[in-house]
């Protein structure tokens, strides 16, 4: 059951660069209209589409204060092995460019607790805690940032942190300086309504991850981000279009929607190709789906009723579809 997401033409109003790698962009919508509401922790998709006619779709999270609809900001980092996005942003996108994204979506809003909101942010990771910040702080909410970073030249957005009303919340920890975070006394210190979010490269979650499972702290208290996906593990599987009844074999290492596209085999609509859109939601006719999205929540992935087809791939030797 493929969703519609409303697209929204913009205008780029600004580009700063803020480190050797990272710039930061400003939208506002060409019509002049306020853009939507969102909370911190929200996402959008951009749609890019290059002079030869190649399109790419890239999820970034918003940055901005969630208060000031004029505009939104994204930070957007240069991976050294882009597949076209990052590069694009960087080499091709200037002042006065026009894009489309889509409306906001959060999958990792803040939750609603009185106790501490403890925040644990690696690199690039720090743009949706940007956001999330002067929420906090207006909800005069107990809570503080970790920053975590390789070396002073990676410091994407501190200066912003520096002179911010929440500076006095903030730590870094610069790996460079000696000055690594220690995620096992972080995670102790927790206590039982406090809640800790982490968003970064996969090493950094799956170290916060098992920091908090260690020292007993439900999995509900335990937030996380990544919109790099990483290559979904598991071998070759066969996968059945049941409206058309084509067989497709998925190789390991390729995805059931790469499948799709390289034979034509059906028409599928996926905007960000990560697992964190929710556009190529399919609902699963037989068989068990391996889930590696972050879309669906734990209950939906227990299911076993829908899967997301650009990252997430079969429990076992065979997938039957409604494509």
């Amino acid at each position: 059951m493929t969703k519609t997401h409303e697209n929204i033409d913009v205008r780029v109003t600004d580009v700063e660069q803020v480190s050797a790698r990272v710039k930061r962009f400003t939208l506002e919508r060409l019509d002049g209209e306020p853009l939507p509401p969102f909370t911190g922790g929200s996402h959008v998709i951009v749609q890019m589409h290059d002079a030869q006619g190649k399109r790419f779709s890239n999820a970034y999270s918003l940055m901005s204060d969630p208060a000031d609809t004029r505009q939104y900001q994204i930070g957007v980092r240069l991976e050294e092995q882009s597949r076209g996005g990052s590069a694009f942003m960087h080499g091709q996108v200037s002042t006065g460019s026009e894009l489309v994204i889509t409306a906001p979506n959060n999958l990792f809003a803040l939750a609603d607790s009185h106790g501490r909101h403890v925040m644990v942010a690696g690199g690039i990771g720090i743009t949706p805690f940007l956001a999330q910040l002067p929420e906090l702080h207006r909800r005069a909410a107990n809570y503080e940032l970790h920053y975590a970073y390789r070396a002073p030249e990676h410091a994407a957005f501190r200066d912003d942190l520096i002179g911010s009303p929440y500076a006095a919340r903030v730590r870094f920890h610069v790996d460079s300086q000696g000055e690594k975070l220690d995620l096992a006394a972080l995670a102790q210190g927790l206590q039982e309504h406090d809640h800790l979010y982490v968003c970064g490269p996969r090493p950094l979650i799956d170290a916060v991850i098992a920091a908090a499972t260690a020292v007993g702290i439900p999995a509900d208290r335990v937030h996380w981000e990544q919109f790099a996906a990483a290559p979904a593990p598991g071998g070759a599987f066969t996968v059945v279009l049941a409206r058309s009844g084509t067989e497709l074999r998925v190789e390991a290492g390729s995805s059931i929607l790469q499948a799709i596209e390289a034979s034509n085999a059906a028409d599928v609509e996926c905007l960000c190709r990560e697992g964190v859109c929710g556009t190529c939601e399919t609902r699963i006719l037989e068989g068990q789906a391996e889930h590696f999205d972050q879309y669906l929540s734990d209950e939906e992935k227990a299911a076993q009723q829908t899967m997301m087809i650009c990252v997430s791939r079969a429990r076992g030797d065979r997938l039957v579809l409604d494509l």
